[in-house]
């Protein structure tokens, strides 16, 4: 019997690909998150931008208290057992119009955790509307700018969110989001990806945090939980973090891109 999905959810999972809109956060609640992360990148504008925005978990308390988050966790326990680890977060954001977009991709196809008994969490922090929602495109935010050719747009479905909904998405699942038109900035962030104990990176090795349950594998490294914000410490982990991460996401290529 699910916990936080309702047994239609579920069906739609199985059949889709992914579920959404779950209700999370509260306006409220998701009002307080914005604005811990919009003060953040005020006080540390560099530690907030470009890659280090991957792994911000690790360097902020108000996106770790997401990614820990009870009714998060309930929701990725009705889709992959009660058995979970986090194994990294990514914040988007885009500015208003601006040309920045997430091109048509699989998050199975480069991240390197195989089996696929894992599932990745987006979260609204502002609006998601239809407005604002290896080719290194110059404005792709992808890190190869990973692209499945040929995606019928027509056939593609539109996941508008409002401020403190999730969606979560399977790794097979083909999904991108179009540049942002409109005057209001558009946040989210991902945590990529949920991961049960059994599934393995099979192009570098990662750090994980036991986010529920028990992990009788241990296939990876464990992460810490940040003790403050932008703690020299927890910035200096970050750093390993994603360089460990940057090596998976361009093992076999030429160059490495922004992100």
């Amino acid at each position: 019997m699910p916990i936080r999905l309702t047994a239609a959810q579920q069906e739609a999972y199985e059949r889709d690909g992914f579920v959404a809109p779950i209700d999370i956060f509260s306006p409220a609640e998701a009002a307080d998150i914005r604005a811990a992360l919009e003060e953040a990148e005020r006080r540390w504008p560099e530690g907030m931008a470009g890659a280090n925005r991957n792994n911000a978990h690790y360097v902020l308390p108000a996106l770790d208290a997401i990614t820990h988050d009870s009714r998060i966790l309930d929701a990725v326990e009705d889709l992959i057992g009660p058995d979970i680890l986090v194994a990294g977060t990514t914040l988007f954001i885009k500015e208003p119009e601006t040309k920045g977009f997430i091109s048509w991709h699989q998050d199975a196809r480069y991240i390197g955790l195989e089996p696929h008994d894992w599932v990745t969490g987006w979260l609204a922090i502002s609006n998601v509307t239809e407005e604002n929602g290896d080719t290194y495109g110059e404005d792709n935010l992808l890190t190869r700018g990973q692209t499945v050719p040929d995606v019928d747009e027509d056939a593609a479905v539109a996941v508008p969110l409002k401020p403190g909904q999730l969606s979560l998405h399977h790794p097979r699942i083909v999904h991108g989001s179009g540049p942002n038109m409109s005057g209001e900035r558009r946040i989210g962030f991902a945590m990529q990806s949920y991961i049960a104990p059994n599934v393995e990176q099979v192009i570098g090795r990662i750090w994980v945090q036991q986010a529920r349950g028990t992990d009788r594998f241990g296939h990876h490294d464990t992460a810490p939980r940040p003790n403050g914000a932008m703690q020299p410490r927890d910035i200096q982990f970050r750093d390993e973090a994603n360089e460990r991460l940057s090596d998976i996401f361009y093992a076999g290529a030429s160059r490495k891109g922004r992100y």
